[in-house]
């Protein structure tokens, strides 16, 4: 991809081709952290794959916070704009995250449910998991400014 595409462009491609990958290799952070999007049906799943520079307890070793925050935004922001119809990346208004156990050395996987889409702000849960899914790392409640 051209290092000039902009993320507007990146989402029309998404849209147009229905692989989010446009989108992911538009928003900077998002490759940085090496993140992909894999469907499966409806669903979006995002795909942090584990990198050393990740971990913020080496003791355990396990994911520094932060990172987790980011991947449990970032799978709402794509989830959200997978189920929207608009041309510009989704503002953050808040984000509330529950800790529930360490992530591990271990690639993480999210994924978001918008709850509520209104014309102006949109409500998406955000789930996070490593190798199984029913045992979640992390949970995040976002809001999202979307007009």
């Amino acid at each position: 991809m051209s290092g000039n595409r902009t993320i507007s462009d990146g989402i029309l491609a998404a849209r147009q081709s229905g692989d989010l990958q446009p989108l992911i290799d538009a928003v900077p952070y998002f490759r940085w952290m090496g993140l992909r999007v894999d469907r499966q049906g409806d669903e979006l799943i995002t795909v942090m794959p584990f990198q050393k520079m990740l971990i913020g307890n080496p003791m355990l070793p396990a994911l520094h916070g932060g990172t987790t925050g980011a991947l449990l935004e970032s799978a709402a922001m794509i989830s959200l704009i997978g189920a929207q119809d608009q041309s510009t990346l989704p503002k953050i208004i808040n984000i509330t995250v529950q800790y529930l156990r360490p992530g591990r050395d271990l690639d993480s996987f999210a994924t978001g449910i918008v709850t509520k889409q209104g014309r102006r702000i949109a409500s998406v849960q955000a789930i996070a998991w490593q190798k199984n899914r029913d045992k979640l790392f992390a949970t995040a409640s976002t809001h999202f400014l979307v007009a």
